[in-house]
């Protein structure tokens, strides 16, 4: 483990010292694909050294949406988990409280949302420092991360924690980068591109792909990438997790730096103990899992709006629909009748590929 903590902190002081210009980028971008690479196997050791996935960490998902709680000790992670799911979390005023995983569940409008409670992670996290890599292993499957702050404490604490999450293949508030990549061959690499490119060219790409030993591919940009963007294309293990950053104790502040605070983008102040703006975060929460509510109407009945079928806004077709309540539901799926926005007439007949919109009726008419 020493030996590729050492490669990292030495290919890290590396980048550190040269100068960015384009006479440096191929040599940068080859770096960054070594660090990329470095971090992979520190992420996955060998299966004889490795321990097993640590006490209370494996926590079963359940609900419709899972929320982690990110952030470093003492910022006040259980005290919300405790105040907005009655979920009891160990709370003292002391560092480290939480050691291993608390789940617990909000109902909100129909939808069941488990909330992670993850201990505290230290600097170096990354690294496999403290509980940090099972804590951001859990992370990653999370459908939103709420990374937690205090707002006494200096922002250098977010970077940090973003800083910890980048290094375990986490992009938040990100898409995935708009570039094909794909392996051939024979015909060596063969680089296009549709806009101007300032940070990527031939031969950083090149560089790139023989750091992974790939000789023969396509890859073309439809937008100015950076070296980075397409190193998390190659590696192909990234997640890309909405993120809201909490700042908790807000009671603690003056109004002119809450002022500040609420200026900056995907922020949510609140404060846990005096139990202010839980709601707001709670809409917030709701609005970056982008999940479309169902209800459905048995045949003669009215619908049942008090259960709705939750579904992600980027699957949220008839076929999804049907999966979601029964695998064997579209073999005998004949047509589907819906009421609602996605329609024109109301009631109206469609087929397993039609889109819905958030609240629709959905009635699913099986052959006889």
């Amino acid at each position: 483990m020493a030996t590729v903590m050492q490669k990292i902190k030495d290919i890290e002081d590396e980048m550190a010292r040269t100068q960015k210009n384009k006479a440096t980028a191929h040599h940068l971008g080859l770096l960054k694909a070594k660090l990329a690479k470095l971090r992979r196997e520190l992420l996955a050791p060998s299966s004889k050294g490795a321990g097993g996935a640590g006490e209370g960490f494996d926590v079963t998902k359940s609900g419709d949406a899972r929320v982690g709680l990110v952030g470093f000790p003492s910022v006040g992670k259980s005290t919300l988990l405790n105040k907005l799911t009655g979920t009891f979390s160990e709370v003292a005023s002391y560092e480290f409280t939480t050691l291993t995983c608390i789940p617990g569940v909000i109902m909100y409008r129909g939808a069941k949302l488990q909330l992670l409670d993850l201990p505290g992670i230290i600097e170096g996290a990354k690294d496999g420092k403290g509980r940090g890599r099972q804590v951001i292993s859990t992370a990653r499957t999370c459908n939103c991360i709420l990374i937690v702050l205090d707002a006494i404490k200096p922002i250098t604490h977010k970077r940090l924690i973003e800083k910890e999450l980048e290094g375990f293949g986490i992009r938040l508030n990100k898409e995935p980068p708009n570039l094909t990549f794909r392996k051939k061959d024979k015909g060596g690499i063969n680089f296009t591109s549709t806009v101007t490119n300032t940070q990527l060219d031939l031969e950083t790409v090149k560089a790139i792909c023989s750091e992974y030993r790939i000789h023969n591919a396509d890859v073309s940009l439809r937008y100015d990438a950076t070296a980075d963007d397409l190193i998390d294309v190659i590696e192909g293990s990234r997640v890309y997790i909405p993120c809201i950053y909490v700042v908790n104790k807000i009671d603690q502040i003056t109004l002119e730096e809450l002022e500040i605070l609420d200026k900056l983008p995907h922020y949510c102040p609140v404060s846990a103990h005096l139990e202010w703006n839980l709601d707001g975060l709670l809409e917030k929460i709701w609005e970056y899992l982008d999940l479309v509510r169902i209800y459905t109407k048995p045949k003669g009945l009215n619908p049942d709006y008090e259960d709705p079928v939750i579904l992600s806004s980027k699957r949220r077709t008839i076929e999804d629909f049907c999966n979601r309540i029964h695998k064997d539901m579209l073999k005998q799926f004949k047509y589907a009748l819906v009421w609602g926005s996605s329609v024109k007439h109301k009631p109206q007949r469609v087929g397993k590929e039609h889109e819905l919109e958030d609240e629709d009726v959905v009635q699913i008419i099986k052959k006889v």
